[in-house]
């Protein structure tokens, strides 16, 4: 069986179980520090937590799998993020609010090694798939819509005693289903750094300097960042305008359908149209988005707006990756990747941490104000790119 065939739904269905995992977090951890913090200010930090240690794990989970393979370094992933499932368990049951931060933190680790799913997807394929590749694997996260909110509202009273442990050990056997999936994948000898024809390592200095690494280094960190800050500081808006949870839980629930189901459709459209007209319009959607919200807070404002945030996210972050591809050769794909992740996740982090702040204390219409000059740069980098293109 071909590559393709063969390890894309395995590593889609890989990434299906990170997104409900960490979707389950983000809808539960909150809520369950609130339950444990004395000082109830901190009931975030295992949010925090988990998103800071994705980032300070993004180079090393490079690094490790450059040495002992990504099939073996994902395996290993599983482990860890199921520990730590076990762990926030635990902490629940025990009322230890720091063991559930510790918790979240091996899963954000976990999940520093399983955004590499996408590029071990196209790393996998000829050049002519690369994009259709990542498109199936973000595919998988279209389960995050379902999966994670569902099991944090159903699992949250599984153990009377200790709301949301049952849901963190049900997480814990999403871990050991991706890892049963994982453990079946036959990644070709190129997958894994071991190239037939040795190529001259370029620094990554040198390799920056290309228009192809700068321009999908900063079509993916925007377009992330801008999408992480506006998510992350809508359902505060949206309880700010007088919505209930119901209606933000529905708004958000439609955003992640916007961003991980267009996937199945976004490498074909990469095919036919071009990496650059499908960057362009994800960054234009990301634009629309912000120019709705500007215009008012009513439901379908939140709603029409989140969906065109989703869309442009995934047109920009697949985008990204797929032209990230062109820019590096066999041997240098664990630094130059490495690099992307590093710059994409330490913005989302920075993002998600202050979003609640600067909605705060600033409000809606400057949030949306602050992120408008974020997508110019974004748009005028892929007009950039696209005149570099043509004068070859």
């Amino acid at each position: 069986m071909d590559p393709f065939r063969r390890n894309i739904p395995l590593l889609a269905f890989a990434q299906a179980m990170m997104m409900s995992s960490t979707s389950f977090l983000i809808t539960a951890g909150s809520l369950a520090g609130h339950l444990l913090a004395e000082d109830k200010a901190l009931a975030t930090a295992p949010l925090a937590a988990a998103f800071v240690s994705t980032m300070l794990n993004s180079v090393p989970a490079a690094w490790l799998m450059h040495h002992i393979g990504r099939k073996a370094g994902f395996l290993l992933a599983t482990l860890i993020g199921a520990s730590g499932a076990l762990l926030a368990a635990g902490a629940i049951l025990h009322g230890y609010f720091w063991g559930l931060v510790a918790g979240a933190a091996l899963i954000g680790m976990h999940n520093a090694f399983g955004n590499y799913y996408r590029f071990a997807a196209a790393d996998a394929v000829p050049q002519a798939l690369k994009g259709r590749a990542v498109s199936w694997i973000l595919a998988g996260g279209v389960a995050a819509a379902f999966v994670g909110p569902n099991l944090a509202h159903l699992g949250r009273d599984w153990i009377a005693a200790a709301p949301f442990a049952g849901g963190f050990l049900a997480v814990a056997g999403l871990y050991g289903c991706a890892a049963l999936a994982l453990s079946l994948l036959r990644l070709p000898p190129q997958a894994e750094d071991r190239p037939q024809v040795a190529e001259p390592v370029r620094p990554l200095r040198m390799i920056a300097r290309q228009p192809a690494y700068r321009a999908a280094l900063l079509c993916a960190t925007l377009g992330y960042g801008v999408m992480s800050l506006v998510m992350t500081a809508t359902p505060l808006a949206m309880s700010h305008h007088q919505h209930g949870l119901g209606d933000t839980a529905l708004v958000i629930q439609w955003h992640v359908l916007a961003m991980f189901a267009p996937a199945f459709f976004t490498g074909r459209l990469i095919e036919r149209l071009g990496l650059i007209p499908v960057l362009r319009l994800g960054a234009l959607l990301e634009l629309g988005c912000v120019l709705i919200n500007l215009t008012g807070t009513g439901l379908w404002h939140f709603r029409l707006a989140l969906i065109l945030l989703g869309v442009g996210w995934n047109f920009l972050f697949i985008g990204g990756t797929t032209l990230l591809t062109r820019s590096y050769r066999p041997a240098e794909k664990a630094r130059v990747q490495a690099s992307n992740d590093f710059a994409v996740f330490t913005t989302v982090t920075l993002a998600s941490l202050s979003a609640g702040a600067l909605q705060q204390l600033y409000g809606w219409r400057t949030v949306n104000l602050g992120v408008l000059p974020l997508l110019l740069v974004a748009l005028l980098t892929v007009e950039w790119y696209a005149r570099r293109t043509r004068r070859g």
